[in-house]
């Protein structure tokens, strides 16, 4: 954190998404595979009759964390998002207020080539309800059962759109193909829910305001020296999935100075704040923190000098300043979503 507010950082979906892919949101239809696709793309990406069926996609996994995606025959290529159900899940049915998380593979339809895979690595996020990225691949992973594994394949018009990905040599002509195995999803929260923890001797009282982006009330008692170590306190523990170093944190926050004011809350934006945690993004306090705490939880942090702006503090534009160097931060932070 290099500013009084948590640095902003848009809301990444899944590393191979890089830029913004544009589409409508489509509903689902029976393709002539008998698998599940969505309305036809516009304008088409290659003639009718070349068309590859989903079938022409294989799928090996010798090895769990290493599977294979072939196709029968390069350059493969769809008009519509298909999707081919390999492996039914037993887990709950993702919807649009989901985050569904997942393993997968990625492969260019034209060159048959694997552009990037996770398996392996920790899953990535999808955002159900974000009609704007990806808008195939979202649809065709609502509606899935955690547990799943799926091929999909997505037109250009359905995925990266006319701009394609030069950074991962994907032209505005390649078709996407994805084998997914589904995780785990969890709800996209709007609030933090559940019976608050008191707090622990000597950290501050804390309230927060039923309903979404809330400030919250923190009261430091009066004279009380702050602690010289970093201290923290889950308030209420979440059920969602534990954050990992290097996601997006989608959180309602408040940041006071211990005896002080708020210098800063996502209420004043109205609206929940992104930023990226476990990278360095954001000050140390939060990174040891937060890391490995689970979606829907609600953490007291209080954050020495040299666990946040050290010794230089941190001055507003007009010089005074906005954090001192002597100054111990007290911060409220609701995590709704690891992403």
């Amino acid at each position: 954190m290099r500013s009084t507010r948590v640095r902003l950082l848009a809301a990444g979906i899944l590393p191979l998404a890089l830029l913004t892919a544009c589409g409508d949101d489509s509903k689902d239809a029976k393709s002539s595979s008998k698998s599940s696709s969505a309305s036809p793309a516009s304008p088409l990406t290659v003639a009718p009759d070349k068309v590859a069926p989903i079938s022409d996609v294989s799928v090996s996994t010798p090895k769990p964390n290493a599977p294979a995606v072939k196709v029968a025959k390069a350059p493969f290529q769809v008009n519509k998002t298909t999707t081919k159900v390999l492996k039914p899940g037993s887990g709950k049915k993702t919807t649009a207020k989901d985050i569904a998380y997942v393993s997968y593979v990625a492969v260019n339809g034209t060159t048959g080539k694997t552009i990037e895979t996770t398996f392996g690595k920790p899953s990535a996020a999808f955002n159900l309800g974000d009609k704007k990225t990806f808008p195939g691949l979202t649809q065709a992973l609502k509606g899935q059962q955690v547990g799943s594994e799926i091929v999909v394949a997505v037109p250009p018009a359905e995925g990266f759109g006319p701009q394609g990905n030069p950074q991962m040599k994907i032209t505005a002509k390649d078709t996407m193909i994805f084998y997914l195995k589904v995780n785990d999803a969890t709800e996209l929260l709007s609030e933090v829910k559940g019976t608050q923890a008191k707090t622990d001797p000597g950290m501050p009282e804390v309230s927060v305001p039923a309903g979404p982006v809330k400030q919250a009330k923190i009261t430091v008692a009066k004279g009380s020296k702050p602690p010289t170590t970093l201290k923290s306190q889950v308030l209420i523990k979440g059920t969602g999935p534990k954050v990992i170093a290097g996601q997006q944190l989608l959180s309602n926050y408040t940041g006071q100075v211990w005896g002080g004011a708020v210098f800063d809350a996502a209420a004043k934006q109205g609206q929940p704040v992104p930023f990226q945690i476990g990278a360095g993004q954001v000050i140390a306090g939060w990174d040891k923190t937060l890391v490995g705490q689970t979606v829907g939880s609600r953490v007291l942090i209080v954050v020495p000098p040299a666990e946040g702006y050290g010794k230089t503090g941190k001055k507003n534009q007009d010089g005074s300043w906005a954090i001192k160097p002597t100054d111990t931060m007290v911060f409220v932070v609701d995590i709704l979503a690891a992403i």
